[in-house]
């Protein structure tokens, strides 16, 4: 069978041709075959998932009109989730339930949608690939290479097809990062438009929460409802644009794969092709990656004291990375001022474009396999030579967007494009990256689901 999206199926629940007791059945039915292979889920939530699903096809009887009607989503395991415990990865947390949803989950649920279940992360979201001692998420395009991380789990899920949409959150690209890895569509928001409240400060205010979905309007639609903004879910055609493709690496530390790099010139010909005007771009990327790396190392730190997570708890890898965020700290290094230098550079050097294009990644993601047993350093190296062009839009809050832009058949993965936007308070910048996104969409179709993994696509 075909997998619908998530906006047909909202659609069909509220016109009555399907309930979201079916749907959220169908969606089970698929986690139980296909999980076992792919390890995206840390709970799965069946009993109390159909339940939901009951109470959401009474509300549809009672006349309400639900964007996300009987919608099933995953959660990642970083946001609590009534009645469930949040672990992120990590044995040092509590088992206890949470007493309350966070804000962007009580925002899915208002809307319809489904918790069947919630996504494994790596410890504390710290990394870029999705294994820890619960488990191993895998790349459902490829069983042996990483899903990404810190949302690996959810996309697994959305990219084998068990479920159509996500929650993830992004703190130094890890919505993208996990989207560009399994081949869907995934959106940071800018900073404050979608409520954040993750940890002791959301990485210093680097992460957001956002959409993994396998098209572009259920992306928009799932932002919406995180965002309170129906206006969000309508994908309109972009004017003629000015797009600035930056194809430079951020790192002398990563090497550009050149599928990687051919992936974004092809996405830069489409919207060529489509009307806009294509300039060559450099950014100013950072000489000193000290600004963005401190608040990467201190806000695990700071993650791990909120939780109450003793270092004896932690892996090794997040054991020192925990300790390097203390002693960048005691050094001065979360200092603001570098980081608004870094801010007005970059806003000169991208003045003159609306959307920057870059790769998705530098190399295809790495193997899955055991990397929480690994050294830090290995795990540093890892994660930014094959994922550097994330993290500079967290530090700086814009939005940014990984599209699928093809398939890397060396490596056996999905390639991918980052679009990134000015950032607006009133979610202008995302509203563009998504209909930029359609765009690419319209003329390059992706497949939906990776058929190596699954048999519903």
């Amino acid at each position: 069978m075909t997998l619908l999206t998530a906006a047909e199926t909202a659609a069909a629940v509220r016109a009555g041709s399907t309930t979201a007791v079916a749907e959220t059945r169908a969606a089970l039915d698929r986690i139980a075959a296909l999980d076992p292979a792919l390890g995206a889920f840390q709970i799965v939530r069946a009993e109390k998932a159909l339940a939901e699903a009951a109470a959401v096809d009474a509300r549809v009887a009672g006349g309400e009109s639900l964007p996300l009607a009987g919608v099933p989503i995953a959660i990642k395991d970083n946001v609590p989730v009534a009645g469930e415990p949040m672990r992120e990865g990590s044995t040092g947390t509590s088992a206890e339930p949470r007493s309350a949803d966070h804000e962007v989950v009580a925002r899915l649920r208002a809307a319809g949608a489904v918790v069947v279940g919630i996504t494994r992360v790596p410890e504390l979201c710290v990394f870029g690939t999705t294994d820890s001692v619960y488990g191993t998420t895998r790349n459902p395009h490829n069983l042996e290479r990483t899903s990404g991380g810190s949302s690996g789990g959810s996309a697994s899920a959305v990219a084998s097809g068990m479920v159509a949409v996500a929650h993830a959150a992004d703190g130094m690209g890890s919505i993208r990062i996990p989207a560009a890895n399994c081949g869907v569509v995934g959106l940071k928001p800018g900073s404050g438009l979608v409520p954040a409240d993750m940890g002791a400060h959301s990485w210093f205010g680097m992460s957001e929460n956002g959409p993994l979905a396998t098209t572009v309007t259920d992306a928009a639609l799932v932002l919406s409802v995180m965002a309170g903004r129906p206006a969000l879910a309508q994908v309109s055609a972009p004017r003629a644009v000015r797009i600035g493709l930056a194809t430079g690496i951020p790192t002398p530390l990563a090497t550009l794969d050149p599928e990687w790099k051919a992936a974004a010139d092809r996405a830069a010909d489409t919207l060529r092709a489509a009307g806009h005007e294509v300039v060559e771009l450099r950014i100013p990327y950072p000489a000193n990656p000290l600004p963005v790396l401190a608040r990467w190392f201190a806000g695990a730190a700071d993650d791990a004291a909120h939780e109450g997570i003793a270092d004896r708890d932690l892996e090794p890898r997040v054991r020192a990375h925990v300790r390097a965020g203390r002693r960048l700290r005691q050094l001065g290094a979360l200092r603001p001022g570098p980081v608004d230098r870094m801010r007005a550079q970059v806003e000169a050097a991208t003045a003159h474009v609306d959307v920057i294009l870059t790769p998705g990644l530098a190399q295809p993601g790495p193997v899955a396999e055991g990397w929480h047993r690994r050294g830090w350093v290995a795990n540093l190296r890892a994660n930014i030579g094959y994922a550097p062009y994330a993290a500079l839009w967290n530090l700086l809050g814009w939005p940014a967007a990984a599209v699928p832009a093809g398939w890397h058949a060396g490596a056996q993965v999905p390639l991918s494009v980052q679009l990134v936007a000015h950032p607006a308070a009133d979610g202008a910048g995302e509203a563009l990256l998504l209909s930029v996104a359609a765009q690419l969409e319209a003329a390059s179709p992706w497949p939906r689901v990776a058929t190596s993994a699954t048999t519903v696509g």
